[in-house]
């Protein structure tokens, strides 16, 4: 069966483009990236914020993700979180997460670092007890912690999949904040990871798939020409 030159032509032009487009659309995906990244950058670098200057309203927190904090208040380890399936360099493990009273009496989630999975164990987790009494606490404002598809939609114990802040604040009690803050330092070595991931780390990834649809889209046209119009020519320019 002859194939026609013209479904030939529509082919290899539709893959082309669907191929160039998909490469545009990675480096989109790395510019977007690097945008937060800077936008993130820029709010580090303003003044720190205190307790008195904290978000009391969702559009308000908003306003302040990536924004250096420093709060005094306690600790109330008795409703430490683990929030597991959080991954950490390819390792399964937990985001410990562990409410601050601050001296007004309201509340935030303190996302205190990631903690390893036992491989043997899953439930066997506790992460170093945080200090008793008045503590500083040095950080950066982010979003409540991430949600990930959750099977049962379970929510109680110490471990679970994920955590509202509204339900977590009438189950304990707390006047959470509409924030959660990254811990950055910690005056006792408590063994948490704290190296948290950045938008922009994996942009690099986004270019090499950029270059591979790229590279797919020139190759498509490469073989086009040649199969359809040079090698044709020649085989009709020679002497018979």
């Amino acid at each position: 069966m002859r194939r026609s030159p013209a479904l030939v032509a529509i082919a290899a032009v539709a893959l082309i483009a669907l191929t160039a487009r998909l490469g545009w659309w990675q480096l989109d995906r790395a510019a977007q990236k690097l945008a937060v990244e800077s936008a993130m950058q820029a709010r580090r670098d303003l003044p720190t914020l205190d307790a008195s200057a904290l978000a009391r309203t969702a559009d308000q927190a908003m306003q302040q993700y990536h924004r250096a904090v420093r709060l005094v208040g306690r600790w109330d380890g008795a409703h430490t979180l683990y929030l597991e399936n959080r991954t950490h360099k390819g390792q399964a493990g937990f985001i410990v997460l562990t409410p601050f009273v601050l001296a007004d009496g309201s509340a935030v989630a303190v996302q205190r670092g990631w903690l390893p999975r036992d491989r043997v164990d899953r439930t066997r987790v506790q992460a170093p007890p945080p200090a008793d009494g008045p503590q500083a606490l040095d950080g950066r404002i982010a979003a409540p912690p991430s949600r990930l598809y959750d099977f049962d939609g379970a929510a109680s114990g110490a471990i679970r999949q994920n955590v509202d802040l509204s339900a977590w604040a009438q189950e304990t009690g707390l006047a959470l904040r509409p924030l959660s803050v990254l811990q950055t330092t910690s005056p006792v070595a408590d063994g948490l990871q704290r190296d948290w991931p950045q938008p922009a780390a994996d942009v690099h990834k986004h270019y090499g798939y950029a270059f591979q649809w790229f590279a797919l889209s020139a190759l498509t046209l490469i073989l086009y020409v040649w199969f359809q119009i040079i090698r044709p020519r020649r085989r009709r320019a020679r002497p018979d």
